[in-house]
């Protein structure tokens, strides 16, 4: 069984934004499923997007389609907020195999790829425009 890694106080995780693209099927221990949204994910935890929220400290089986894999850690539910179109539901990962952390952390630096490249190839490379002059 492997556990996240205790970070220093102070550093943060990395995180990628997936602004909903990746479905998340939650598994409660009552055997209910829910179906969410993957807002924000890091090796630590993430952010779902979801219609009911779950009260803080449930636990649950979470299945994410990352990649070409189907990764299935554990996970504690945190603090929900209201969100645009339902509830944001803050999580973190309790049981979290070695294959399953380097399969997040693979697909998190990709993300970060991807996105350091759109960012470097579109018309907002260049200098920004003055949006204001003083004279």
């Amino acid at each position: 069984m492997a556990y996240p890694p205790r970070m220093r106080p102070g550093t943060r995780a990395t995180r990628v934004s997936l602004q909903g693209k990746i479905s998340v099927t939650i598994s409660l221990e009552n055997g209910r499923q829910v179906s969410a949204k993957l807002q924000q994910l890091s090796v630590t935890g993430g952010l779902l997007e979801i219609a009911m929220y779950l009260d803080e400290r449930t636990r649950a089986d979470l299945v994410l389609p990352i990649g070409s894999s189907m990764v299935r850690p554990r996970a504690e539910m945190l603090f929900p907020m209201v969100g645009g179109y339902g509830y944001l539901q803050p999580f973190r990962f309790t049981h979290l195999w070695a294959e399953e952390r380097q399969i997040l952390d693979t697909e998190i630096k990709e993300v970060l790829k991807q996105t350091v490249a759109r960012a470097t190839r579109g018309p907002a490379s260049g200098p920004r425009p003055r949006l204001f002059y003083m004279d």
